[in-house]
């Protein structure tokens, strides 16, 4: 897509925001909430749970005698968390559900075990261990009724402090500006509400803390947050301008923080890197190549990007789903993947990228697709429904 056509599309959807109302585009029908645990046997209306197609290479998680990690999927399809056996085949990789809260989205799992999940009634506590929900931790901000679809209230983006004391969880308010809410850990209760900017889709933070980022997608910016001061400050990120408001799909999603320096990189439509430095509110923008719209993002230590394509724009002229894996020095390899996915997780070995299949959208599907990082290999993993945000959970004593 080149950037003159997608200025087009963001021009043409001015005129239809009131219609689009926010995000992408138009909104698509998401599955209700299941009734029951969450399986990969059933698929919501409008999806369905593929077959399980022949990899093109296997997608190993763990170097030759080491155990594969357990993961940890949101359901925004239904209410739940899903555990999932990484190594095995087929449905035998889903490993059970957890009831959390309606529609399920962001998750972060600290040392202990211990997950937190963005929900749209609050903040759920999962012990991973014993599996079962422990806690229910209500949002000060006023969201509506709790419901599911791309659109609803509550909690989306959601990181740890890297002291383990801290949750930070961007809270949507439908129509309007959103929250960044502050759990302690420890009391379990929310100790500050800060003003950000609309429908936060992703929470990160510093590697020394005194730093949260909140990706506002709706208001074209990343909104820095000091921990000493709570107090917020907005860096506008729109390589390709605001023009369109609502009904443009050319807005930043997710953002992962540089290892080396700290910098903010937010991926757009496979086409620019903004590299934002987030003290200064500087931002310069490097070419891509997927030339797809582009939504979750993962960084290895090294400073290798991952990058998650969701899919075409306009199919005449855009390239499909795949999955960007951008080296430091900017040169990239795509590997195209099987219909839209969502956001990406790397193994801790970093063989394998775990990336999800619970496109909010039209296409979402129920599973994980797993991504050899050095052979491009894919294994397709029937679980959940649909997964948005992936966890790699600690290991158990003894292993």
């Amino acid at each position: 897509m080149s950037a003159r056509t997608a200025l087009g599309r963001a021009a043409a959807g001015a005129a239809t925001a009131l219609v689009l109302l926010a995000a992408c585009g138009e909104t698509s029908p998401t599955p209700p909430a299941a009734t029951g645990p969450a399986t990969s046997a059933a698929a919501g209306p409008g999806t369905a749970a593929p077959a399980t197609p022949e990899p093109t290479a296997p997608a190993t998680s763990a170097t030759p005698g080491t155990p594969s990690p357990t993961l940890l999927v949101t359901d925004f399809g239904a209410d739940t968390v899903t555990f999932v056996d990484p190594a095995a085949t087929g449905r035998a990789a889903d490993l059970g559900s957890v009831r959390v809260g309606t529609a399920p989205y962001g998750l972060a799992v600290g040392p202990d075990g211990t997950a937190w999940v963005a929900t749209a009634e609050g903040v759920a506590v999962v012990d991973t261990a014993t599996r079962t929900r422990t806690a229910l931790i209500p949002y000060r901000t006023r969201t509506g009724p709790a419901a599911t679809g791309e659109y609803r209230g509550g909690g989306m983006g959601l990181a740890l402090s890297p002291d383990g004391s801290r949750v930070y969880v961007g809270v949507n308010v439908p129509e309007g500006n959103g929250t960044l809410e502050v759990v302690d850990t420890a009391t379990r209760a929310v100790t500050q509400v800060v003003p950000v900017g609309r429908r936060p889709f992703d929470v990160d933070v510093s590697a020394d803390g005194g730093s949260v980022y909140v990706t506002d997608h709706d208001s074209f910016d990343v909104t820095v947050v000091s921990t000493a001061t709570w107090e917020p400050r907005r860096i506008e990120v729109a390589p390709y301008g605001t023009k369109g408001g609502l009904g443009s799909w050319l807005k930043p999603h997710y953002t992962a923080v540089r290892p080396s320096d700290g910098a903010l990189l937010v991926p757009f439509e496979g086409e620019r890197l903004a590299v934002v430095d987030p003290a200064t509110g500087r931002v310069t923008v490097e070419p891509m190549t997927a030339n797809t719209h582009q939504h979750g993002v993962a960084v290895a230590p090294d400073g290798t990007l991952y990058v998650v394509g969701t899919g075409p724009i306009d199919p005449a002229v855009d390239a499909g789903p795949s999955l960007t894996i951008r080296r430091p020095d900017g040169s990239e390899r795509v590997v195209p993947l099987d219909g839209p996915h969502e956001t990406v997780t790397l193994s801790p070995d970093g063989r394998t990228a775990y990336v999800s299949g619970g496109y909010t959208r039209e296409g979402g599907w129920n599973g994980l697709t797993l991504v050899d990082t050095a052979t491009g290999g894919t294994t397709r993993l029937p679980v959940g429904r649909l997964p948005l945000a992936v966890a790699v959970l600690p290991a158990p004593p003894g292993r």
